[in-house]
């Protein structure tokens, strides 16, 4: 597929995660447009990666694919300064947590096409999971170019836009719940004895390796869980415990209120 031009409206952290993406995975940088809030940024960007950093109007005029990565609360103010001039044969794709495609269609000119998609911070090191989701106009190419984009940054998925809420508070939301995890389970290595550092070379081997399997063996977590807790050991013991303390339960509670909350920011919004 030939390479489009890309421009990242908004290259914050997260635009830039996806503006690097890019390059890694070959994008010519003159075919990478970026564009920012503050000149000192824009500086930052251009020599750091070579890209041409420019202003809004500039980038939805010369651009093949226009990139929304601003905050979800920025967006309206964004469109309503250029969404009325993007010109046909655009493709706009949002990078909003939690605003819906018709957020964008309604103040776009008609026919622009717009995607939906989820990412999340693991693009940093190629191993994103992001979530496509087609909004009116979208045709078969138009995903193809979407996934041309973000699979460099790792794997993709194409989900209906219902389930992105979903989406947001699963994987979107997901490497924070790890993080969490992991921040713990070195403090609990610490608790035990353990100096930091070796504790926490052996929780990040421990996850990078679980991580591995379950990815790689196709078989369902319970029964990995179930492969490695011998009758009256160790391992049981422990999952006593986060089963006594109500662990799954909390989960799925802070997951729903993930999900309710990307919805509530697109109420605010729309």
């Amino acid at each position: 597929m030939t390479k489009s031009s890309v421009a990242v409206i908004g290259a914050g952290k997260l635009g830039e995660l996806v503006l690097a993406g890019l390059l890694r995975a070959g994008w010519p940088p003159e075919g990478v447009l970026a564009t920012t809030r503050r000149p000192e940024r824009a500086a930052e960007l251009g020599e750091r990666y070579g890209i041409r950093p420019v202003p809004n109007l500039t980038a939805v005029t010369q651009a093949d694919v226009l990139l929304i990565a601003v905050k979800p609360q920025d967006a309206g103010r964004l469109l309503d300064d250029f969404g009325m001039k993007v010109p046909p044969g655009k493709l706009v794709v949002s990078l909003c947590a939690g605003l819906p495609t018709g957020f964008f269609t309604e103040r776009l000119p008609g026919g622009i096409p717009v995607v939906r998609v989820m990412t999340n911070t693991p693009a940093k090191v190629d191993q994103a999971m992001t979530v496509i989701s087609p909004g009116p106009h979208v045709t078969e190419e138009h995903l193809a170019l979407t996934e041309e984009i973000f699979r460099p940054l790792g794997a993709t998925m194409r989900v209906p836009e219902s389930q992105q809420d979903a989406v947001t508070a699963l994987s979107g939301s997901g490497p924070a719940y790890f993080y969490f995890l992991a921040e713990a389970m070195i403090d609990a290595g610490v608790l035990l004895g353990l100096p930091h550092a070796v504790a926490r070379d052996l929780v990040v081997q421990t996850a990078a390796g679980a991580a591995a399997m379950l990815r790689d063996s196709g078989d369902e977590p319970v029964k990995l869980r179930q492969a490695v807790s011998s009758p009256a050991g160790t391992t049981v013991s422990a999952i006593r415990e986060l089963e006594n303390h109500g662990v799954r339960g909390a989960m799925m509670t802070a997951l729903e209120a993930a999900r309710d909350r990307a919805r509530q920011i697109a109420a605010e919004l729309t």
